[in-house]
């Protein structure tokens, strides 16, 4: 057997260098490290070609348990498996065909090293979590840990090693369908929530089998593609890079992510699979980064129609030099490097160091010890949808909930005696709740809202569809399946709001318009929803709007005519259960956007953490120059860290302990939080920061600290952050990252739009 082989060889190797070391000195921490050296002995076995094998990724390319390919690009495939020339593949899924496809690398290659196996395990495998962009709604530190934690387990227990997540571009454009996949639009929440991902996927011990490695991406600036369109140009300054980009990226390296993901994107001029810049100076060099980079599917040979790289063997040049570690899925290294390191092209120590911090990775996962660790059938039947994984995703579907308007006290509805009319097919659908990117999980088993609103007995529900969504096909949603003209069952929903109490209006969505390639020139209601909306309010004013959407939407008809409105995204497979039970109370809604709601698509970009311009007003009441639209507010429909309860919440007495602090010095902010009201509930206290002077402009406001309080009834709470040096500092006109002397402005409250502020000084 190879891998016994291999196993005995870095015993050996490991052994024999411990023993020199020992005869010179002490071994320690600092004059050994025995995960280098076992590295380093499998490194020293490896031809040129093998070395490059690890690099190559390839995408699951036949059916396993069928016969083996013997023509075409899929024959090539297996090929290079066999002879040692794949280091990781993706999309394969299930104990068995892993290690059938484990056992050809263990057991027929040459040295016998282990494959990684990868798969987009975006918000849970099989046991679907809400998408990405809702739970950091919830700014539930701990529930997002854990939602990551239950993904990987269920991953992990059907033999897989490796998630392409979390997603941590920050992204200000509602246009991009991936906004779905992130944090939204600011860099210090999508930081915290970055650390949260990254531990929950990889735990305390890569080795553990319910932990998987978790992939920092897209590196970087996908997220600023020009009018939201996906895979466009991105050109921004430093200073976005820096301060807005960068920042949740160095926090993942930071929690200790061991993979990275380039982007597809160019970043001013540079396709970012072959930015030496991004990946050798930023990353491995200023951030210490000793995990690998994987390219994007396919993106090292899309540096061709980029018109970087003139054809595939100059892409692969470019790409390894760069600082792209391993290809996924374009064969452009494991066809071209070797040649192009025998012309002096590429050099050898160029391929020593990526391939080096691969099977330094696999080593950490445990697969030198025992490739098939993850490979326990008993344990992926035992596992995979498990009751606590439902429990877990239930959690933190309900937390993601964003109640964005309630009046009339339409919610919570009672429990009893009401005619309540479900209008909408996303209502009954039980696909969509799943939301995008959970390519594991299959159709029909979300709970629907419909399901989740019928385990409430006491009232009388009657469900209407009233129109389709989408029309045709709908694996794949495309602007051209939308129902634009189908208004047919308009009359029976008309009908039933009449002789309703209230009406449950569930609009938005399917959960297949919004990820990757999927972005939206317009974002409103899609198809005929808006009007069969109107419809039924005017025959029922009493209606409580329920959104499921995988971005911000332009709603200002429902934000002015609506007397409730719930934001609750695609929350996944227990999404019904979620929805129901805050609708009726059981669960008092704690959620806040992660991302503006413009009022109209024309004002995107939006966020909140703008440049505040030369003229943002102008004192003549009649001028029209100012920065401004001539048709539009600037102010958003809904704002940043908007989020409303059942509880009635109050703040007061900001205070701070001193009006100025120095270098290495601090202050606290104080501010009263009561719960006015009969209802006990949780609320997300914010804390920003205005830099009034600085040598470049700064944002008119910025976030830096939050925390959850849950209150009784009437029950009040000092809440109290600490601000120092590190608090305020950014990157610079210096060109590096420190906090300038200077006069600020501090704001405390439920969102971005707090008025309740104070002031102090930094003093150098």
């Amino acid at each position: 057997m190879k891998h016994s082989f291999i196993y005995l060889a870095v015993c050996v190797s490991v052994a024999v260098a411990c023993s020199k070391q020992t005869l010179q000195a002490p071994v320690t921490m600092k004059t050994t490290n025995l995960l280098d050296r076992k590295v380093d002995s499998v490194l020293n076995l490896m031809t040129l070609s093998e070395k490059v094998g690890q690099l190559n990724q390839y995408n699951g390319f036949w059916d396993i348990t069928g016969p083996t390919p013997k023509e075409g690009q899929a024959a090539k495939k297996y090929d290079d498996l066999k002879k040692g020339l794949v280091g990781s593949m993706l999309n394969v899924k299930g104990v068995k065909d892993v290690r059938a496809l484990q056992k050809i690398a263990v057991e027929e290659t040459r040295l016998g090293i282990p494959l990684i196996f990868g798969f987009d395990v975006i918000h849970g495998y099989k046991t679907i979590s809400p998408i990405p962009l809702a739970e950091a709604a919830s700014w539930d530190l701990v529930a997002i840990k854990k939602s990551a934690a239950i993904a990987a387990e269920e991953a992990a227990a059907v033999g897989l090693n490796w998630t392409f997540a979390p997603m941590v571009d920050v992204a200000r454009d509602a246009r991009w369908g991936r906004v779905m996949e992130g944090a939204g639009e600011d860099p210090f929440l999508g930081s915290k929530i970055a650390v949260a991902r990254v531990q929950g996927f990889q735990g305390m011990d890569l080795a553990a089998t319910n932990t998987i490695l978790a992939c920092a991406k897209h590196f970087a600036g996908y997220a600023f593609a020009e009018s939201g369109r996906d895979y466009n140009t991105v050109d921004i300054s430093e200073s976005v890079l820096q301060n807005t980009i960068f920042p949740p990226f160095k926090a993942a390296a930071d929690a200790g992510v061991r993979t990275f993901m380039n982007s597809f994107n160019e970043l001013n001029g540079v396709p970012a699979t072959g930015s030496a810049y991004l990946q050798r100076e930023i990353l491995k060099k200023d951030w210490n980064f000793d995990g690998f980079v994987v390219s994007d599917w396919g993106s090292i040979n899309e540096m061709i129609p980029h018109g970087f790289a003139k054809d595939s063997r100059h892409a692969a040049e470019l790409a390894i030099n760069a600082g792209s570690d391993m290809d996924m899925e374009s064969s452009a290294y494991v066809d071209h490097l070797v040649q192009l390191v025998k012309e002096g092209k590429v050099k050898e120590a160029t391929i020593n160091d990526a391939a080096r911090r691969i099977l330094k990775v696999k080593f950490e996962l445990g697969l030198f010890d025992d490739p098939y660790k993850y490979c326990d059938e008993n344990r992926e039947k035992t596992t995979v949808g498990k009751q606590e994984f439902h429990d877990g995703v239930l959690d933190v579907a309900k937390k993601s909930i964003v109640l964005l308007k309630n009046e009339k006290n339409l919610l919570p509805l009672q429990k009893s005696g009401q005619k309540i009319a479900i209008i909408g097919a996303l209502a009954a659908d039980k696909t969509s709740p799943l939301g995008s990117w959970r390519i594991a999980a299959d159709d029909n088993t979300a709970v629907s809202v419909v399901e989740g609103m019928q385990k409430y007995t006491g009232n009388q529900i009657t469900y209407v569809k009233g129109a389709d969504v989408a029309v045709g096909r709908t694996q794949f949603i495309w602007e051209t399946n939308i129902n634009m003209t189908d208004k047919s069952g308009f009359p029976e929903a008309v009908a039933a709001a009449k002789k309703a109490d209230v009406v449950v209006m569930v609009l938005g969505e399917h959960g297949l318009q919004s990820g990757e390639g999927r972005s939206r020139a317009n974002i409103d209601l899609p198809g005929v929803q808006q009007e069969l909306l109107e419809e039924v309010y005017k025959a029922n004013p009493n209606v409580v709007l329920v959104l499921n959407n995988g971005r911000p939407l332009a709603l200002p008809w429902a934000d002015e005519n609506i007397p409730a409105i719930v934001e609750a995204w695609q929350l996944g497979t227990q999404s019904g259960n979620a929805i129901a039970q805050v609708l009726y109370g059981d669960y008092n809604p704690s959620g806040k956007l992660p991302m503006t709601f413009p009022r109209s698509v024309g004002q995107l970009p939006l966020y909140y953490n703008a440049k505040n311009t030369g003229r943002p007003t102008m004192n003549e009441p009649e001028s029209v120059f100012w920065s401004h639209f001539i048709d539009e507010k600037n102010t958003p429909l809904y704002p940043f860290g908007h989020g409303l309860s059942y509880s009635k919440f109050e703040y007061s007495d900001l205070k701070l302990s001193a009006n100025s602090f120095g270098v290495n010095g601090k202050i606290e902010v104080s501010v009263t939080l009561k719960n006015n009201s009969k209802i006990a509930g949780k609320e997300v206290v914010q804390l920003y920061i205005r830099d009034l002077i600085g040598s470049t402009t700064r944002p008119i406001k910025e976030l830096k600290g939050f925390e959850m309080i849950e209150l009784q009834a009437n029950e009040s709470k000092k809440v109290i952050f600490t601000i120092d040096e590190k608090t305020i500092e950014y990157f610079t006109a210096n060109r590096k990252w420190e906090a300038e002397a200077g006069d600020f402005k501090v704001f405390v409250g439920g969102s971005s739009a707090t008025v309740l502020e104070s002031s102090f000084q930094f003093v150098k």
